[in-house]
C-alpha cells in the first residue's frame, strides 16, 4: 500500500463531533468518515511541488503559502484522530489541520501562483526536467510536468472551495 498525503474540508462542526465521538466511545473511534468530495488524494506530489516552485524560482512568501498548505499547523488538537485502532494517519506524521481563516488565506495566495510558469522554468525535455526535480520524478507513468500540474490545480481548486465554503482543513498522510 502507498503512502500519499490526504487532505479533507471539512466543517468545524465536524470536527467537534468527531473529538466528542471519540471521547465517549469505549474504543475512541472518532467517526472520521468525511464525505469522499470533500477528500483530495495528493498522491506523492506534495514534495515535487515544493521542487517545483524552488526550481522553478517562486518567491518566499509563496513557497511558505504552499509549504503551509501541505503541511498544515499543529494549534488545532487532532491527537482523537490519532489514536489507535482508528488513527487516521498510521503511516505518517500526526495529522494536522488549518482553520477557516488560515485556509481562506491560503486559497486566496495558492491563486496568485502561477505554476504553468514554473514548469515552463524546467527543461523542455521531460526527462531532463524529470531528474531536476528528483524525487521519483522520472517514474511518473505520463510525465512529471502534467502530474504535477494536475496536483497542483486540483490542490488550488480543493482550497478555494474549502475558502468559499469557511471550512477547516485536515491533513493526514495514509
Amino acid at each position: 500500500m502507498a503512502v500519499t498525503q490526504q487532505l479533507a474540508r471539512i466543517p468545524a462542526e465536524y470536527l467537534d463531533s468527531c473529538r466528542q465521538s471519540a471521547n465517549t466511545s469505549p474504543d475512541g473511534d472518532p467517526l472520521w468518515d468525511p464525505p469522499s468530495v470533500d477528500v483530495l488524494d495528493l498522491d506523492w506530489a506534495p514534495f515535487l511541488l515544493e521542487r517545483v516552485c524552488e526550481l522553478g524560482g517562486l518567491d518566499d512568501v509563496h513557497r511558505d503559502v504552499l509549504r503551509q498548505a501541505l503541511d498544515g499547523y499543529t494549534a488545532i488538537d487532532l491527537a482523537f484522530l490519532n489514536t489507535h485502532p482508528h488513527a487516521i494517519g498510521p503511516f505518517g506524521p500526526d495529522p494536522t489541520a488549518l482553520s477557516a481563516a488560515q485556509v481562506a488565506r491560503l486559497a486566496e495566495l495558492l491563486g496568485q501562483i502561477d505554476f504553468p510558469a514554473l514548469l515552463a522554468a524546467l527543461p523542455t525535455d521531460e526527462a531532463e526536467a524529470a531528474s531536476l526535480i528528483g524525487n521519483g520524478a522520472d517514474k511518473i507513468v505520463g510525465g512529471s510536468k502534467k502530474y504535477l500540474l494536475g496536483h497542483f490545480n486540483a490542490m488550488r481548486e480543493f482550497y478555494r472551495g474549502a475558502s468559499q465554503r469557511q471550512l477547516l482543513v485536515v491533513l493526514w498522510w495514509d
